[in-house]
């Protein structure tokens, strides 16, 4: 009998989900693995994308992303969030329903083609500095709009950044025909199924649900979703109360050795918060836009995996290029040698992705004036 058919659990779930998250394969091979990288500017220690590629790319670097993506059969766009996905998945994302374009974006989309390369900076001394609010409320230059909306209808792609600012150019023509709106809309739901697997039922629909507009005419995504269980795509189960959905064939736990992990906020195992609380019991929140005198974990905590339970949180910092960590526990603190080795097997690898040279780093901390929390 196979390990899915015995889960019965949410201890034998954890295991489950920890192996069906977490491999090591070359850099673009996990990207594909994966389906999709987030991606978030807040570097602490570093940025989201480049802590969740460490985590299943052997020997990675901070900024390897970065180096290799200008060559790589990769894009950056938004799924259920904005990041890097591979290039075929990239153009289920492209509208297929005509859509008029300003006299504005029009220049734009003309210009860049002629350029190549484009920034936000080398449009103002052409088309002006005028300012129109942005989809957060704030101003942004129109010129900067234009070209972040034909990067969102595909007309444009990101080549790289300058000083963090992103550089357009034209996007590739799209490979073969399109798919029918509900081919379309059955290989997206696979898509983040696959990226959060295994995934409360409820998540999968909250996320696909933004798709349809990219598969108008097809059926409701809900039912796509019974459709892919019932065909066998889909395996489903309910586990301690709420059912989940996972492709088949998903790696099950082959009884490896146990493992410290610092995860980033925005890692698949980490993103669904319903997820997350039902399965390791305790609310985690991103606190990097909390008011700092309200921040329960810290700016950018991390959380702390041990095995197969989330047991804490850390909170890292470079300082004269040495890793300085903070740490704080939501359960009573692991004593076994194994994981203080564990643990200091997980800083070395994090000094290594840093490139920092080690000095002066304090390997096992006191908890953080966080202190202990209950569940």
């Amino acid at each position: 009998m196979s390990y899915i058919m015995r889960i019965g659990s949410l201890a034998s779930f954890r295991r489950f989900v920890v192996a069906s998250t977490f491999f090591e394969a070359k850099l673009g091979d996990a990207i594909n693995r994966i389906g999709f990288v987030q991606a978030d500017p807040i570097q602490s220690p570093a940025r989201a994308q480049d802590l969740i590629l460490r985590q299943r790319v052997g020997d990675y670097r901070v900024g390897d992303l970065d180096r290799w993506y200008p060559t790589a059969d990769v894009e950056e766009g938004s799924l259920y969030a904005y990041g890097y996905l591979s290039r075929a998945d990239w153009q289920l994302l492209r509208p297929v329903d005509p859509y008029a374009l300003s006299r504005l974006e029009t220049a734009v989309l003309t210009y860049v083609a002629e350029a190549g390369s484009v920034g936000p900076n080398d449009l103002a001394s052409l088309f002006g500095r005028e300012r129109a609010t942005n989809d957060w409320g704030g101003q942004s230059r129109v010129t900067k709009l234009a070209l972040d909306r034909l990067h969102r209808l595909g007309l444009l792609r990101v080549v790289g950044r300058e000083r963090g600012v992103r550089r357009y150019a034209t996007a590739f023509p799209v490979q073969g025909e399109a798919p029918l709106p509900e081919e379309r809309l059955r290989r997206l739901v696979m898509l983040v199924a696959r990226v959060l697997a295994p995934v409360p039922v409820k998540t999968l629909s909250e996320e696909v649900a933004r798709f349809r507009r990219l598969a108008a005419g097809s059926p409701h995504h809900r039912k796509v979703i019974s459709a892919l269980v019932d065909q066998g795509a889909l395996v489903r189960r309910d586990i301690a109360g709420l059912p989940y959905v996972w492709p088949t064939g998903l790696p099950e736990p082959d009884g490896a050795g146990r493992r410290v992990r610092f995860l980033a906020p925005f890692d698949p195992i980490v993103w669904d918060r319903r997820r997350f609380e039902h399965i390791w019991g305790w609310s985690y929140r991103f606190e990097a836009y909390t008011p700092p005198q309200k921040r329960l974990r810290g700016f950018y905590a991390m959380p702390l995996m041990y095995d197969d339970a989330v047991i804490g949180w850390v909170n890292l910092s470079v300082v004269d290029k040495a890793l300085r960590i903070e740490r704080g526990l939501v359960t009573a603190e692991p004593t076994k040698r194994a994981f203080r080795t564990a643990f200091d097997d997980e800083v070395s690898r994090m000094e290594r992705f840093l490139r920092c040279d080690g000095e002066g780093v304090r390997k096992w901390p006191a908890l953080s004036a966080v202190r202990k929390l209950a569940k």
